[in-house]
Formats: structure tokens, C-alpha cells, sequence
């Protein structure tokens, strides 16, 4: 799911929790409850019986429940096979598997430019 240097869980919403408002947290937030409101963190995973009414940003999202807003992450966005997203994504990885669902927009980012390597020419290989 996520790279070995994911900040630990630092969040959690549970099962059977409601929260109405926006959340800006550092580390990693899980949801398996309610939310209504836009949610910032580093990390973001939304259980099978989540649903959150508001937009996401972080560095990585997975989507196990169901999404209704915009989602932005930074490297990754995984909508698992009960996932539902139903808004636009902004990322720069998507990884929708079989049985999710996603009825949107999606724009991926592309790495910078300045990451490109450039080959010397054949003559001025020989030159050189």
C-alpha cells in the first residue's frame, strides 16, 4: 500500500463516530466513521465502512468506503474494490482495483522536467 517511511497513525475516527468539520492533521488519519468536512493530512485511509462528504489532500489516500468530494494527493490514490469516489482526483499515481468505483474526473501530474537526463551527442561523444 504505502512506502516503509509512512508517519505512524496518528488519527483515528472509529466505526460508529460522526464528526462535522474540517480536519488538519500531521501523520496519518484513519477514518472508519463519518466525516463531513474537507480533511489535510500526510496519510490518509478511509475504511470499507467510512464515508466521508468533503475534499481530501494529502500525500497518499486509499479509499476502502465512500468518497463524495475532491481528492488531491501528492503520490498516490488507491480506491480498493468496495471504494466508491464519486468527485475529481488530482494525483500523481491512480490504482483503482476491480469492484471500486469512480464516476469523476482524474488529472495526473507528471515529475518535473528538471529530472530529465540529457545523452551527449554521438560526436561529441567521440570529441570528448
Amino acid at each position: 500500500m504505502f512506502n516503509k517511511n509512512v508517519e505512524k497513525l496518528e488519527s483515528f475516527i472509529g466505526a460508529n463516530s460522526t464528526f462535522k468539520g474540517d480536519i488538519d492533521t500531521k501523520g496519518t488519519l484513519r477514518v472508519d466513521g463519518m466525516v463531513e468536512g474537507n480533511i489535510v493530512a500526510d496519510w490518509v485511509v478511509l475504511g470499507e465502512k467510512s464515508h466521508v462528504k468533503g475534499d481530501l489532500t494529502a500525500r497518499g489516500i486509499v479509499v476502502g468506503g465512500r468518497v463524495d468530494g475532491n481528492i488531491k494527493a501528492k503520490e498516490i490514490v488507491e480506491i480498493k474494490n468496495k471504494g466508491q469516489l464519486f468527485g475529481e482526483i488530482f494525483t500523481g499515481k491512480l490504482v483503482v482495483v476491480e469492484g471500486g468505483v469512480f464516476d469523476g474526473r482524474s488529472r495526473m501530474h507528471h515529475e518535473d522536467s528538471n529530472k530529465i537526463i540529457e545523452f551527449q551527442s554521438l560526436e561529441k561523444a567521440k570529441q570528448g
